[in-house]
């Protein structure tokens, strides 16, 4: 079937009046031989956005390649027959946060899931991911829908799948995306028109919100020593603030002054690029204000609040702490509670400081593949993080990455570490002290071509370099041949002869092409330039 065939069976099926319009002006275009029309369809209508663990992400628009209505309609259908594979009714909640079309999206599958005979719960209202992973445990839920793309660019949007039962309400893996997918395509195969549709789901109570907040704000109760704690919080222009707010104002911790430009669900993201705390930029609002407020330290949540980032003030001014930075302060907070038992949990191109971390403690220490679908899922973990900026600081309540909770186990270490006089960076210089000078960075590479990373990655495997700059490769990796039982995909790895390595992978989530690096200097004076040159030299292998 040719683009153009094919965009006019989507036409006929969407209901969605904006991307009709838009695949109607393409198709006339493309009609009357308009080339740029042409390789627009074809680029639209080039395979399908396909359904994996991730569930689904991608940008706005018409077609079988895009996030749209129709995608969106038979995604929930085919999950729908998927889940009454498994069991009679099956009950599953609906979440969705404050970017374009999430509220569509969301009672698009509400009305589907009810018409197809599940008990289907929607959320009362635009709310973070982490209460939408918290209400399919509370409810006992055989699953959970959550429209969202996190951190994305803009125009994205995502469905993010979670099983509960035997997963524990964790995030789907495999099997379970290949089994979805399947019934996706039998769905796909007719017309969204044609599938049954009810208004017969509930609208979730206010109780769960208000069990998410108490359960949350349990994680790290404020001591006498956060009395006048100044700090900052951004919601980057996500739906991070109303919940995050309520569970500080439980927790008995000083409210925050908030980045006012940012602290509103806005779908445009008008004073950032990217909405992703990681990105150059992304935090120079709260800078600029904990500066002016003389701040202890600041706070951001994404998009969906499942992340957090910290920032502290610095002699050459404002630094935002690396994810790993922050996840070995948790994860000596989580060691220190947990009196021996239990294990701690990261993924592999995590800081192996947590490691550490867990023998100085006599904890078990998992590496796993990225992503927390992998990460919740470790025995014993009574902690977990991924160092692009994720922590899983209760995971008898969450099973997923949770930014707000994390935020508040970052009060409970700051107001701790006050009553003794210090800040958060004595925690980080005592914890190096303690375990290493352990320090990571990272290279990203943006791009347009997605072929470009798996030509990247193929050149990578074919020649697999021996140094990075002046430093030898000491061993080397391919995970995509990792053993049975051994975290394996499409990773890269290089063990450097100084302690130091390099990890290269695609991202799961953007266009983007990885390589993490991690260092461990005698002292850290030398951390930053070993840092540096690794940079250069995994910088000039990937031009």
């Amino acid at each position: 079937m040719s683009a153009l065939e094919a965009a006019r069976g989507w036409l006929a099926q969407d209901p969605d009046p904006e991307t009709r319009d838009e695949l109607a002006a393409l198709i006339e275009r493309a009609e009357s031989g308009d080339e740029a029309a042409i390789a627009d369809l074809d680029g639209r209508f080039d395979g399908r956005l396909q359904f994996g663990t991730a569930g689904l992400r991608g940008a706005l628009g018409a077609g079988s390649a895009r996030m749209n209505r129709v995608l969106v309609s038979q995604a929930a259908a085919g999950f729908a027959r998927y889940l009454l594979a498994r069991g009679e009714r099956p009950r599953v909640v609906i979440g969705y946060d404050g970017r374009k079309n999430s509220d569509v999206f969301a009672r698009d599958s509400a009305e589907l899931f009810a018409g197809a005979g599940l008990e289907a719960i929607l959320l009362p209202r635009l709310l973070p991911t982490p209460v939408l992973a918290f209400a399919v445990r509370h409810l006992g839920a055989d699953a959970g829908v959550m429209v969202t793309a996190s951190h994305n660019p803009p125009n994205d949007n995502g469905y993010k799948v979670y099983l509960g039962g035997a997963d524990d309400g964790a995030q789907i893996v495999s099997p379970a995306d290949k089994e979805i997918a399947a019934f996706i395509d039998e769905v796909a195969a007719g017309s969204i028109g044609d599938l049954p549709r009810s208004t017969e789901y509930a609208i979730g109570a206010e109780s769960i919100v208000e069990d998410y907040v108490a359960a949350t704000a349990a994680v790290a109760p404020a001591p006498a020593s956060a009395t006048g704690m100044r700090w900052v919080y951004t919601a980057m222009h996500g739906v991070g603030w109303e919940t995050a707010r309520a569970v500080v104002e439980r927790a008995g911790y000083p409210l925050p002054s908030t980045v006012a430009e940012q602290i509103s669900p806005d779908a445009a993201f008008p004073t950032v690029a990217f909405p992703n705390p990681e990105e150059p930029g992304a935090m120079d609002l709260s800078f600029a204000l904990a500066e002016s407020i003389d701040a202890e330290f600041a706070i951001a949540n994404d998009p969906d609040a499942d992340r957090v980032a910290v920032a502290i003030p610095t002699e050459g001014g404002w630094r935002r702490l690396t994810g790993n930075e922050i996840g070995l302060l948790l994860g000596e907070r989580a060691a220190r509670a947990a009196g021996g038992s239990g294990s701690l949990a990261c993924s592999l191109v995590s800081s192996p400081g947590l490691g550490e971390i867990a023998r100085i403690h006599g904890l078990d220490w998992h590496e796993t593949l990225t992503g927390f679908k992998w990460i919740s899922r470790a025995p014993g973990m009574v902690f977990g993080f991924e160092e692009a900026l994720g922590y899983l600081v209760n995971p008898e309540t969450v099973r997923d990455k949770d930014g707000i909770s994390a935020a508040v186990a970052i009060l409970g270490l700051a107001a701790d570490a006050r009553a003794e006089g210090k800040t958060l960076a004595d925690l980080l210089d005592e914890l190096a002290e303690k375990i290493g000078h352990y320090a990571s960075g990272q290279v990203s590479i943006r791009v347009e071509d997605l072929s470009i990373i798996g030509s990247t990655m193929a050149r990578l495997r074919a020649e697999p370099p021996a140094a990075f700059g002046d430093v030898a490769v000491s061993h080397y990796d391919d995970l995509l041949a990792a053993p049975e039982g051994q975290p394996g995909g499409d990773i890269l790895r290089f063990l450097l002869a100084d302690g130091g390595r390099v990890i290269f992978r695609p991202s799961g989530t953007e266009p983007k092409l990885k390589a993490y690096l991690d260092v461990k200097p005698p002292t850290p004076a030398e951390a930053q330039s070993r840092l540096e040159a690794l940079e250069s030299a995994v910088r000039a292998l990937l031009a």
